[in-house]
């Protein structure tokens, strides 16, 4: 009679096994063979490498002396239909065995990512089939998700009424910006972006670049357009980023407790790519939707002016507008901080 120890024990003397070979030796189903090793990988007794006919299985001692056993790329396209993110993050977990191998901390931020961007691109897209890439190379694990969808950026600028993809760039990255309201809260891409190293988004033409090394976000017009969208998500293996952290860097901490979301950092920058200066009207776009934050940092790290206008439109119109809301600022250099000290002040005088 065939018994989960027997498996393990053979396991133990082979270093690799086969189903096909257990059935054979001990004289049983392929079937039976199969449900007995299926759990013993769901129990983390043993390790399954590959898929379907070419998968084999080894102790977790053994995978971890024999790192080259591992395959270091998932690939494989889903047809949008029925499914579920969950699912698929199972499927990668099994099949891909050296995510197990990660620390805690790391696998923690890849299943919140690529949770996230699958899911985007799951109720999103309007995409018949979406592409799925897992790798984990040179010590830095890397995800990407494909669709050809409608695009992230025209969709946002499309159900939100906004002039350009550009507009749709600077919206997502304020946070808490969806398209879908009552089943999304606009926080996936938001935080995503900042969990890993390095988070792109590809679509029709744009890129939005997101270098939390640096720390730096760009955007960039591409001359190849990718139809629909992609997402690039990378970190290194051994990276000290815990998502409890950076949840915490965007939540109001009181004595009671946390607000949930309820802090963004706006990249000023962002609104000077038009080459449009920045002005009482810039400084509407900048605001639009953040009376949803309690408090609000301006960053104007690369900016070296700012008109007087945008400056009292932000710090005196919207600060007496919204009290109750904490504006802050960094990275400014001279002439910024003249401005924005300038409109502090008149503000005190109302």
């Amino acid at each position: 009679m065939l018994t989960k120890q027997n498996i393990i024990e053979i396991a133990n003397k082979n270093g690799k096994l086969l189903s096909r070979d257990i059935a054979e030796h001990f004289r049983v189903s392929r079937q039976h063979a199969s449900s007995l090793i299926a759990e013993l990988v769901a129990e983390g007794k043993l390790h399954k490498i590959g898929s379907t006919k070419k998968a084999f299985y080894v102790l977790p001692e053994y995978a971890e002396k024999h790192q080259e056993i591992f395959p270091v790329r998932y690939h494989k396209i889903f047809t949008n239909k029925k499914l579920e993110e969950h699912r698929v993050l199972h499927e990668i977990e099994q099949t891909f065995p050296l995510l197990k191998t990660l620390p805690e901390n790391v696998k923690s931020i890849f299943t919140y990512a690529f949770s996230e961007m699958f899911n985007n691109a799951i109720e999103h897209s309007e995409s018949v089939r979406i592409g799925v890439e897992v790798s984990v190379e040179k010590n830095e694990l890397t995800f990407v998700v494909s669709d050809s969808g409608v695009g992230v950026f025209r969709n946002v600028m499309q159900k939100r009424g906004l002039a350009s993809e550009l507009e749709a760039i600077q919206d997502i990255m304020k946070g808490k910006t969806t398209t879908m309201p009552k089943s999304h809260s606009g926080e996936g891409i938001f935080f995503t972006s900042k969990a890993g190293d390095l988070f792109v988004l590809d679509s029709f033409g744009y890129e939005l670049i997101v270098n939390n090394e640096l720390p730096d976000v760009f955007v960039k017009t591409t001359k190849k357009i990718k139809r629909g969208t992609r997402v690039t998500f990378k970190i290194r293996a051994g990276s000290k980023r815990h998502l409890t952290e950076l949840f915490r860097q965007y939540t109001h901490m009181t004595g009671a407790g946390d607000h949930g979301f309820d802090k963004t950092k706006i990249q000023v920058k962002l609104y000077t790519l038009a080459g449009v200066h920045i002005s009482r009207s810039q400084a509407r776009r900048v605001l639009a939707g953040l009376e949803k934050f309690k408090t609000i940092v301006f960053d104007f790290d690369k900016v070296p002016v700012v008109g007087q206008a945008f400056a009292d439109e932000v710090f005196r119109v919207f600060h007496l507008a919204h009290p109750h809301i904490r504006l802050e600022e960094t990275n400014m250099d001279e002439g910024v901080k003249f401005m924005v000290e300038r409109a502090k002040n008149e503000a005190k005088k109302a």
